[in-house]
């Protein structure tokens, strides 16, 4: 439990940030899935093109530390080889 007036703002900004970042959190996952799907369907050019348009949503919310810069670089190589893949 907070004492301080300083501890118990602190724990109030935690919750407000803690809500923001699960939102990114979750807008990272949901751009992940729409590029899986799209590959999944097996149209290579719309993959690409919702690639092309996910592809920043991952690197926004890298560079907000909402997840480290390799495992976003791995979600891009990764989905990105999988476009490759397809014939």
């Amino acid at each position: 439990m907070a004492n301080s007036a300083q501890a118990r703002k602190r724990a109030r900004q935690a919750v407000k940030q803690r809500a923001h970042n699960a939102s990114l959190r979750s807008a990272l996952r949901t751009a992940i899935k729409k590029i899986i799907k799209a590959v999944e369907a097996g149209d290579k050019t719309a993959a690409q093109s919702v690639f092309n348009e996910n592809v920043s949503v991952i690197d926004r919310i890298a560079d907000k530390k909402i997840i480290h810069k390799n495992k976003a670089a791995r979600h891009k190589s990764r989905l990105s080889a999988a476009i490759k893949a397809l014939a």
